[in-house]
């Protein structure tokens, strides 16, 4: 049976949270690779608000509990139309469990993050990181610390997730982005690795595999090798998600989707 700790790991790293064993592995585009260029969309996101992508939780094939991807819709934040998402994960065993929310505020063209909220209902304790990002004087704070400084066009592990179902996606690209927004976190680097057709417990899907990287500890080190698959089709849902930490793998598998409304 898994540990307390491999559970509260778990949550924390899906969630967000930083755990120990930092490394500062670089991070880059491949030679071989074609660099490609975030640019502003003209298109419609491939969500709406009301989205829910449900999901198993495994930690190795062991189920541990589930998690929910939720495309809340528009905000307003220091006076900013933002949109904000949440991802929630829950799970554990016996008397011991965890139900931790991750949520963002992020501008609609730019995917500029404003806030980013983190709450980890866990055992000892229900700490919440509530961190106000400043993209215009490039600063963030982290609850009642000091200002700390920033990067121009900020994201957060929210965020960007939605920026990655927008881009352009084809085999052999990457995207090397110095956008997050905790500079020792940069860069970030997008591979997009092949295309295969996957089976999840909410069905037979096209997808196209991504190779996110950032120079943290957490579920995109450059050591977890983590893979995300989306639907290779209009909606770009996250389908599956496989990184390898240090306790172990951690696996999610959609389960459900609900669409949000349809778009204008």
């Amino acid at each position: 049976m898994i540990g307390v700790s491999g559970v509260l790991s778990l949550a924390a790293v899906i969630a967000g949270a930083p755990i120990s064993g930092r490394h500062a592995d670089s991070v880059r585009c491949a030679p071989t690779e074609t660099r490609a260029s975030v640019t502003p969309s003209v298109r419609r996101p491939p969500f709406a608000a009301g989205e829910r992508l449900s999901y198993d939780v495994s930690f190795g094939k062991v189920h541990v509990g589930s998690g929910e991807m939720r495309f809340v819709g528009r905000d307003t934040i220091r006076g900013h139309e933002a949109w904000t998402a949440t991802f929630t994960i829950s799970g554990g065993f016996s008397k011991i469990s965890v139900h931790d929310t991750t949520t963002s505020w992020f501008d609609s063209l730019s995917y500029n993050s404003f806030r980013f909220v983190q709450l980890l209902n866990e055992p000892g304790g229900h700490p919440r990181r509530d961190t106000q990002i400043f993209p215009e004087r490039r600063v963030y704070r982290k609850n009642a610390e000091p200002e700390a400084e920033s990067v121009a066009d900020p994201v957060d592990d929210v965020s960007l997730v939605y920026l990655m179902r927008t881009l352009t996606l084809e085999p052999g690209q990457c995207y090397e982005l110095h956008r997050y927004f905790k500079p020792d976190g940069n860069p970030i680097a997008v591979h997009v690795v092949r295309r295969e057709r996957i089976t999840v417990p909410a069905g037979t899907f096209n997808a196209i595999v991504l190779r996110p990287e950032i120079t943290t500890s957490g579920i995109f080190s450059q050591k977890g090798r983590a893979e995300l698959w989306l639907s290779d089709d209009s909606t770009r849902s996250v389908l599956q998600l496989k990184s390898q930490l240090p306790f172990g793998s951690i696996n999610l598998y959609l389960r459900h989707v609900m669409n949000g409304p349809q778009r204008e």
